[in-house]
């Protein structure tokens, strides 16, 4: 299969080099001309722009910096579907807007061109030696067609719904990961501050019940069940462990910006009688706030886990 790929950056030129590994007869396009030599030097083909390797090829991959650069390479002109042919596929692994791949997407569906939103997961590494998770978005049915050719640079590729889900399952993965890495440095630093060392607290962190955990693991039994009762952790003993780091971070003028945000969730879930009730039941609050009803049944867990 001849296969486009545009964009060889510090990921572009990673998953470009295991499509080729793969077997596949590989065109390589991007702005800098020299990022091209590395993969020419291994069999790949140049293609002198976007509108030659859509000509050229039969699938088609952009790895591109955002929004604005994968509208233009796709709309633009000389841009990709101003050279595709109609049956084409092109897969987007750009960290994109879920609103552009839509606008996008409705413009390749005019020109019978199969657009998917492929972002990844598992950053320059992950790129190199094939360890991505790609979360993909677009009509399941051509998914199934056209999606086996994702394996050679990816060892969890997971279609998640229709065009745009691939990129809002990438925003809400990475937002989530930047809100723990800052609750993580608040505890860091008032430990340290406390007076352990940093390597002694980091083991000890990873040796209790949520560092032995896979980070969204903790959440399958309690809060997407909403069976807090009876308690595994009540609130009321949770809100004293809280209130008692809070006092110590306050001794070793500590900031705990996130932690006060934790506290004050936990204040209007005990005003509302849930002292006993498990310590997840706070975020039930957030759900009433997006006005977002989120339940699954016991089943339904383990079977995602059982995809694991």
């Amino acid at each position: 299969m001849r296969v486009g790929f545009i964009g060889l950056g510090s990921m572009g030129a990673g998953m470009a080099h295991n499509l080729l590994r793969a077997g596949h007869d590989v065109l390589v396009h991007d702005l800098n001309r020299e990022s091209g030599k590395a993969l020419e030097e291994v069999g790949a083909g140049w293609a002198d722009s976007v509108a030659d390797a859509a000509r050229r090829a039969d699938v088609v991959f952009t790895s591109l910096p955002g929004p604005v650069q994968m509208r233009e390479v796709g709309l633009g002109e000389g841009g990709l579907l101003s050279a595709l042919r109609p049956g084409s596929v092109w897969f987007d692994l750009t960290t994109n807007a879920p609103a552009v791949v839509r606008e996008v997407h409705a413009a390749c569906r005019a020109g019978d061109v199969e657009l998917f939103d492929a972002p990844v997961s598992g950053g320059p590494k992950g790129a190199r030696t094939g360890k991505l998770a790609i979360y993909v978005g677009g009509d399941k049915a051509a998914f199934d067609r056209h999606g086996a050719i994702l394996d050679a640079i990816s060892d969890q590729v997971l279609h998640v719904g229709e065009i745009g889900a691939g990129n809002t399952v990438k925003l809400v993965h990475n937002c989530g990961s930047m809100i723990i890495r800052m609750a993580i440095s608040e505890v860091m630093t008032m430990g340290v501050k406390a007076g352990v060392e940093p390597d002694a607290l980091w083991h000890a962190l990873r040796q209790g019940a949520i560092g032995r955990a896979r980070t969204f693991d903790r959440v399958g039994d309690r809060y997407l069940q909403q069976a807090f009762d009876p308690p595994s952790f009540a609130l009321g003993l949770a809100d004293k462990d809280l209130r008692l780091a809070l006092e110590l971070a306050d001794q070793l003028d500590v900031p705990m910006r996130a932690a006060h945000l934790v506290q004050e969730d936990f204040r209007e879930a005990l005003d509302r009688g849930w002292a006993h009730r498990d310590s997840q039941s706070p975020l039930l609050l957030q759900n009433e706030r997006a006005d977002v009803e989120i339940k699954l049944s016991a089943e339904q867990v383990q079977a995602v886990l059982d995809r694991s």
